[in-house]
């Protein structure tokens, strides 16, 4: 097994070389960290889970991962402390019962991620209530006491979209989160109305009767009904999320398929056959986008290249060429990954996928699916940690800027100085909060080498801290200079040379 690891390790840093001049500088390396269904949670102490968070974090940071999307609210609960929904049974096994000794898992995340210059994306689920029917639910849980906004549907209990309730408390939910955390974003998925359960419409004729009519709606226009009640949804999130602080982002991870061509009449939809989020889920992502409602679009591409119904090639391709406005981040499958290559079976399509991803023109990074496999360890063979750390993502990454938010450059750091024990500089000191600083990057040059801000092998550390001290001494040999990013990943101008 160790011979077949060294192979494997040396046939992919024989391959750096050709890859470390590609790599970019500005790229979203997200991974999301899933709660739902995760059962060791419950059975370890405080200790024991923070220490589990901090070694995937660890790991996550050794691949060049820049942001972790964690899942804080499954099921209409919370993975932190609220007053306006319970604790989750998956923090401590029983749905309202708070962690003894008392602690508060996102604000560990919060700020775990801050130390590391990794970005922290607050995970949502905006309707989902119970996975299953033998989910109990705690008494104080709001079903119990507007029972009128909720539906069964399937083996599964949801919020009705159609009820103005369902968007009052769900908004009302992230305006806690980030008046109270200083999460980067919040995201959500692909749950808005339910995925279809054979042979059941989904129980909203009340809502639908009560409300559509005087929005606007005709009885055949269900489906548009349905499409504005989730837009109405989106709206009000990133409005709130705007008014509370306006560099927080809202990002989408659909489902991978908007709208397959046979349904489109003017035939806009992508070249697959599946389930959309246009007719099924009734999500029209795209548009949101375009009318400034999120600020990312992270659609699950979650097949191999050359899937029959649902090709890889296919929807990156339709998703780069619809050129929704803000960024466009590709939800990664680590499992397809190790699918042979069309060209060449006897290699995987792992670079075939990421050429894809840095190739096309407004595909702006990354999110890898599950993130905690990526941290766990592999016997001999496919490894995309291996393939992370030591090609695709060796050198670190800067977020792309979110220039329709904020596009001001900070202030660059004043004064860099340096000692026995480092570098060190004084903080960035400002009122408006969008230049604030929200991590240092610290780049080194050879002596004599042009600083030359474009190279991401030339960052070494991106931290909230006011000095760095590095791993090896080469006693003049190097020379350091120091940005400042902002909020919205603006980046300074670099501060004075040092050598060191």
């Amino acid at each position: 097994m160790k011979r077949a690891i060294v192979f494997l390790m040396t046939a992919l840093l024989a391959v750096v070389p050709v890859f470390s001049q590609e790599l970019p500088k500005r790229e979203f390396r997200g991974a999301w960290l899933h709660i739902v269904g995760n059962q060791q949670i419950r059975t370890m102490s405080r200790e024991q889970v923070q220490q589990w968070f901090d070694a995937t974090l660890d790991a996550l940071q050794s691949m060049g991962c820049n942001a972790v999307i964690f899942q804080v609210r499954p099921q209409a609960d919370a993975f932190y402390a609220s007053e306006l929904e319970p604790w989750t049974r998956f923090l401590t096994g029983e749905q309202g019962v708070a962690p003894d000794p008392f602690w508060d898992p996102l604000q560990y995340m919060v700020d775990a991620c801050h130390a590391r210059g990794m970005e922290l994306h607050a995970w949502l689920n905006p309707y989902r209530v119970t996975s299953s029917d033998r989910e109990q639910l705690c008494p104080e849980h709001l079903y119990f006491k507007k029972p009128e906004i909720f539906r069964r549907y399937g083996k599964q209990l949801y919020f009705d979209p159609g009820e103005p309730e369902s968007v009052a408390h769900t908004v009302k939910v992230i305006a806690d989160i980030v008046t109270r955390y200083d999460v980067d974003a919040i995201h959500f998925d692909d749950y808005f109305y339910p995925y279809p359960e054979k042979f059941e419409e989904f129980h909203d004729d009340a809502s639908f009767s009560k409300y559509a009519a005087a929005q606007g709606f005709e009885y055949w226009q269900k489906g548009d009904w349905r499409r504005h009640n989730v837009e109405t949804l989106i709206r009000a999130v990133n409005d709130t999320i705007k008014a509370v602080k306006p560099w927080v982002r809202f990002g989408i991870s659909p489902f991978g398929i908007h709208r397959n061509r046979k349904d489109t009449p003017d035939g806009s939809g992508s070249e697959t056959s599946g389930l959309s989020n246009y007719e099924q889920l009734f999500a029209d992502v795209p548009a949101w986008a375009d009318k400034g409602y999120i600020d990312y679009v992270a659609p699950q591409l979650y097949w191999r290249i050359g899937h029959p119904a649902a090709d890889y090639d296919v929807l990156i391709h339709w998703w780069n060429d619809r050129a929704c406005k803000g960024h466009l981040y590709i939800g990664q499958s680590i499992g397809t990954f190790s699918e042979p290559d069309l060209d060449n079976p006897a290699v995987t399509q792992t670079a075939r996928k990421m050429q894809l991803v840095r190739s096309l023109p407004n595909v702006d990074g990354n999110i890898w699916w599950p993130g905690w496999t990526l941290v766990q360890p592999v016997d001999a063979g496919f490894s995309l940690r291996d393939s992370l750390q030591a090609v695709y993502q060796r050198f670190p990454a800067l977020i792309p800027a979110y220039t329709d938010l904020d596009a001001v450059a900070p202030e660059p750091v004043a004064s860099v100085s340096v000692s026995g024990r480092g570098l060190s500089w004084k903080p960035v000191r400002t009122d408006d909060v969008l230049q604030q600083p929200h991590f240092y990057v610290v780049y080194r040059f050879d002596a004599g080498e042009p600083v030359d801000l474009s190279q991401a092998a030339r960052i070494v550390k991106v931290t909230r801290d006011t000095h760095y001290k590095p791993a090896d001494r080469h006693n003049g040999r190097h020379c350091y200079v120091v940005t400042v990013v902002d909020r919205c990943w603006n980046e300074s101008e670099p501060s004075k040379v040092i050598k060191w």
